[in-house]
């Protein structure tokens, strides 16, 4: 049977391939002022001869059907104006667009456009980083994620987190690509602001479902980040300052039309004002806090066929705090916190012929996490040290082929071999006592490595104006010491094209993945770890089907799409109950459950406009997130911490004017599940045991708990306003941003937490709010 299918296959490629009498254009779509590529510009003659860009702006376009010697081509994309060029088909060329922005607004008409009812995207979102800059947030700072959780099937978690929960996914379940390269943690403030600058971004994808082959190691979700280029042909940079940060970015030609550069700094100066206030106000203590962000990238020209890439990102946080002096005694206290990434990869891109297309990527990317405590005893000159690190290291290189076999095939083929490099925890003390070293040692978990190896194919097949298809196999081998695991992930996206503006897709997926992030539950500053699947844990893996319909309306240039889910995961981990990791990674298999089961589906609507004087999207989803595990309330289904049945975002943008510009969202989503005591009973001093509270300050309180997340948190709901206010000036664009977050001061809960009242003598559930409203301001300067 397989053999008979295999041979089907390969029979109905080379009928396509062979029996058609096809004209070949490619070239690079980019921006005219800048030199920026253009990633998804369509490139056409009419609608059955059309195709997108690539995400370097490249593009391939097989004609057929077509009997004249010379046509006009075109070339467009949201926000620029169309180009079109005479092409003479008798003889073979490349043909580059250079499109010109587009600021009138009312004016924009783009035809041609490739709707979502033509590609074979199912559970995919994007949003233009134009759009993402106007969205209100807190302290009036554009923010990737928080903008994505806005998106169907998308969970925030707790309230101002930047985590992605996807479609009833963990955090570490989503891949995180900038330029290609992944990036292990992506978030600053302890979560409250991702790692990317978006004045330094060009595009922003992220896939929740039908996900092609190229793409693996994570069950849920990837988010493809995309940085600039640089600006090929004049020199400017953008400055800014808000409550989070302080931003500055300079870009421009190295070679004019040749070589260029950009480069961005992010920063949070709040040391200046947090160190010495705390010092004036704590008795000579001094707390401080600071995180920058640097993205750099260059990109060099070297002919017509091979242009080469670097970027570059560096990230950290810092948290320290200096006790001089405790409780009247000769004690000095220092202590540390220090975590981030790190990222550079080197990119090869180059064109064999006109159909043929590779790109090569070398990378390091690195997260490091350094906890460190010094006490210093004068009394007795005593002294003690604390060290602790963790963190993982990826090398990496991966080479892809684009070959444009025929008008109804193209083939994407690739190779990609990770070195995996772990420090799970290591932990150093070290003690004195009058000059005499007492201990000096070290614990924990010393280094070890592992081998990621993968090869994927994707087939991307048309067939008429009525199917499409995306079928492929990602195939992975992973092997730490005596652990060897090999994975088959088939992908498959059909896409029933029922008229040009409408069509049903179907999709299924597996993924499997082989790092697993151990964080802790409760609120603290204690780190997060990845450690390998190994012989002790299996690699977790998950199944998922897709069915949807996609809808597009050129004249209001509207997608609408209704999509539903359904996600089985196997061999998850979670913290066995009442487990937490405390600095010390030597017995982290002991403290963890694994061979979980996770079980999540859902219905999706998004309705979305990018294009106008008003933009933006309305999304609702219904969503069911179950986990099971056999040592977790007592082997039984519970929903997951953040399994939100109904969620419910109005996202919209309207510019009155070229100087004024006002954005807002409403965000509804039902409660998040949580654990609730029902009962105590009561320990007196004596060991007897009491069902009802004698007294609840000098006896031992234990409670009863009811099923695990069996109770729900109130409903959360807020409002965010913003408006932007831009005028030229003599030194360049200046634009001030006023932004109000939850509008209306709701009071939504955090978390839940018992207090004992001594009026009534019984025990209370209270509600923890976080943000209240919050006003902001901030100013920036193009020039």
């Amino acid at each position: 049977m397989q053999k008979t299918i295999t041979f089907v296959f390969v029979f109905v490629i080379f009928t396509i391939s062979v029996f058609s009498q096809n004209y070949t254009i490619n070239g690079y779509v980019s921006d005219a002022l800048t030199g920026e590529k253009l990633v998804n510009a369509t490139v056409f003659i009419n609608y059955k001869n059309a195709v997108s860009t690539n995400e370097y702006g490249y593009y391939s376009l097989i004609i057929k059907e077509i009997s004249l010697d010379s046509v006009k081509l075109f070339a467009s994309l949201i926000g620029y104006e169309k180009r079109e060029k005479n092409i003479d088909l008798r003889t073979t060329q490349s043909v580059n667009f250079q499109l010109q922005s587009n600021t009138n607004i009312d004016s924009i008409v783009v035809t041609g456009q490739i709707p979502i009812t033509q590609n074979t995207d199912i559970g995919t979102v994007s949003i233009p980083v134009n759009q993402l800059k106007l969205m209100p947030t807190i302290g009036s700072e554009s923010d990737v994620f928080k903008s994505l959780q806005l998106m169907p099937g998308v969970q925030a978690g707790s309230e101002g987190k930047s985590n992605l929960f996807v479609r009833g996914g963990s955090p570490d379940e989503n891949l995180i690509l900038l330029d290609e390269v992944p990036l292990y943690y992506v978030s600053h403030l302890g979560g409250f602001l991702s790692v990317f600058n978006t004045d330094a971004l060009s595009s922003v994808k992220m896939h929740k479902g039908g996900f092609p082959a190229r793409y693996g190691s994570r069950l849920s979700s990837v988010v493809d980040i995309r940085m600039k280029e640089g600006d090929m042909n004049n020199y400017h940079g953008d400055f800014a300052i808000g409550l989070l940060n302080t931003k500055v970015l300079f870009e421009g030609p190295i070679i004019k039309n040749k070589a260029s550069f950009i480069f961005s700094v992010r920063f949070l100066p709040i040391n200046l004002i947090l160190k010495p206030f705390s010092f004036l106000t704590n008795n000579g203590q001094m707390i401080g806090y600071n995180f920058h962000d640097v993205n750099a990238k260059v990109n060099y020209k070297v002919n017509d066929n091979n242009q080469i890439f670097f970027s570059f990102y560096t990230g950290d946080d810092n948290l320290s705090v200096d006790l001089p002096k405790i409780y009247a005694t000769d004690q000095k206290v220092h202590y540390d916190q220090k975590w981030g990434n790190k990222l550079v990869a080197f990119r090869w891109n180059h064109i064999f012929t006109q159909k043929l297309f590779l790109h090569t990527t070398a990378s390091f990317t690195q997260f490091r996490y350094l906890n460190k405590l010094i006490v210093n005893n004068f009394d007795d000159a005593s002294f003690f040290k604390y060290d602790f690190f963790t963190g993982i290291r990826d090398y990496s290189v991966k080479t892809t082929i684009d070959y444009n076999v025929s008008k109804n095939y193209k083939l994407k083929i690739g190779v990609n071999s990770i070195y995996h490099n772990f420090s799970p925890g290591l932990t150093y003390f070290k003690i004195t006592n009058s000059d005499t070293v007492q201990t000096d040692t070290t614990t924990g978990l010393a280094k070890f490595s592992g081998f990621e190896n993968i090869f994927f194919i994707e087939n991307n097949i048309s067939i008429g104006d009525f199917f499409a298809a995306n079928i492929g196999l990602h195939f992975s081998h992973y092997y730490l010491g005596k652990a060897t695991f090999t994975s088959y992930e088939p992908r498959i996206v059909l896409n029933f094209i029922l008229h040009k503006n409408f069509s049903v897709k179907t999709s299924y997926s597996e993924m499997e993945q082989y790092v697993h992030l151990l964080t802790n539950n409760t609120i603290s500053l204690t780190p997060d770890v990845w450690v390998p699947s190994d012989k002790n844990i299996k690699p977790s893996r998950s199944k998922q089907y897709s069915f949807g319909f996609f809808k597009y309306f050129p004249q209001k240039s509207i997608e609408l799409s209704i999509v539903s889910y359904y996600k089985i995961s196997n061999n998850l981990i979670s913290y066995k109950e009442g487990a937490v990791f405390i600095g010390n990674a030597e017995n982290w298999h002991n403290k963890i459950e694994t061979g979980g089961n996770g079980t999540a589906y859902g219905l999706e609507f998004l309705l979305q406009k990018k294009q106008g004087r008003t933009t933006g999207w309305i999304s609702y989803t219904y969503a069911i997130s179950l986990r099971q595990f056999e040592n977790i309330n007592f082997g039984e289904p519970y929903s997951f911490k953040y399994d939100r049945t109904h969620d419910f975002s109005i996202v919209l943008s309207h510019k009155i004017n070229d100087k004024i510009t006002f954005s807002g969202d409403w965000v509804y989503g039902s409660g998040y599940p949580f654990t609730m005591p029902i009962g105590t009973y009561n320990i007196i001093d004596d060991g007897t045991m009491m069902n009802e509270v004698v007294d609840f300050e000098q006896n031992q309180n234990i409670f009863i708990y009811a099923d695990r997340n069996s109770y729900r948190m109130r409903a959360y709901h807020r409002l965010d306003f913003a408006a932007n206010f831009t005028k030229k000036v003599k030194r360049g664009l200046r634009t001030w941003t006023v932004s109000v977050y939850n509008l209306y001061n709701r009071q939504n809960p955090y978390l839940y937490y018992t207090k004992y009242n001594k009026n009534d003598k019984k025990i209370h559930l209270y509600q923890q709010s976080l943000f209240p409203i919050i006003p902001s301001i901030s100013y920036s300067l193009k020039f």
